[in-house]
């Protein structure tokens, strides 16, 4: 290969690095070209699966600041670069490492983080993002009825409570407007109420009413009771 084409392909390959969540490193010694072409299938828009050179990749990699394959990059190797969900991409390998045990598993890397084979095995076994998605909207979708429903209960208590209050009060102030000695009957001699010293609207306020301000012992002068020294 020419020094220019190597120059291209390590670029390629570090362009690949960068732009994927991961990368897994196998081996395919062993496989066809219809088996490969069987499992770029089976990744289909997960991961692209390319057959790289060792030399090169080791240069592409340490520009990309990957060293999680410094010293897997032995035998024929190929790559998994994951542009999808990394649990599909891991169960896709998986699977087919299990149908077909030439094709060896290396190792890898999740978003710059090393991961060995029993790793990666662990993430094929977690469920697709679909589903995790899934269950975590139906678990805020829960959250969020208990939430209404806990916050619907005192609203309703607290509308009960302001109608009864209202209810309440509209009874008394009925009451206060149907009670004797609202009106000028039952007023003073010259038409004040004898209890307040105010006019027959009894609205005076405490400040122009003398008799307010004595200690509310003395009576109405209507009510007053006679003084027997005077008649005798």
């Amino acid at each position: 290969m020419a020094r220019a084409d190597k120059a291209a392909a390590v670029a390629e390959l570090a362009e690949e690095f960068r732009s994927s969540q991961g990368a897994v490193l196998t081996e395919y010694r062993g496989l066809t070209v219809a088996q490969l072409a069987e499992l770029r299938a089976k990744l289909g828009q997960v991961a692209t699966y390319a057959v790289v050179k060792n030399t090169l990749t080791k240069i592409a990699a340490r520009e990309a600041g990957v060293d999680a394959f410094e010293d897997l990059l032995v035998g024929p190797s190929a790559i998994a670069f994951v542009k999808g969900d990394p649990v599909e991409a891991a169960r896709s390998l998986r699977d087919f490492a299990k149908a077909h045990p030439t094709l060896v598993i290396k190792g890898g890397v999740l978003d710059g983080a090393p991961l060995a084979p029993a790793e990666l095995s662990r993430l094929a076994d977690l469920e697709s993002r679909e589903v995790l998605l899934a269950k975590l909207a139906g678990a805020m979708k829960a959250s969020l009825s208990g939430a209404a429903a806990l916050f619907q209960a005192p609203l309703a208590q607290a509308v009960r409570t302001l109608d009864a209050l209202r209810a309440k009060v509209e009874q008394e102030t009925g009451a206060a407007q149907a009670a004797p000695g609202t009106d000028g009957d039952d007023a003073g001699p010259d038409g004040d109420d004898p209890g307040t010293g105010t006019d027959g609207a009894g609205t005076a306020e405490t400040e122009s009413s003398p008799v307010v301000a004595e200690a509310g012992s003395k009576t109405a002068p209507d009510d007053a009771a006679p003084e027997t020294d005077r008649n005798d």
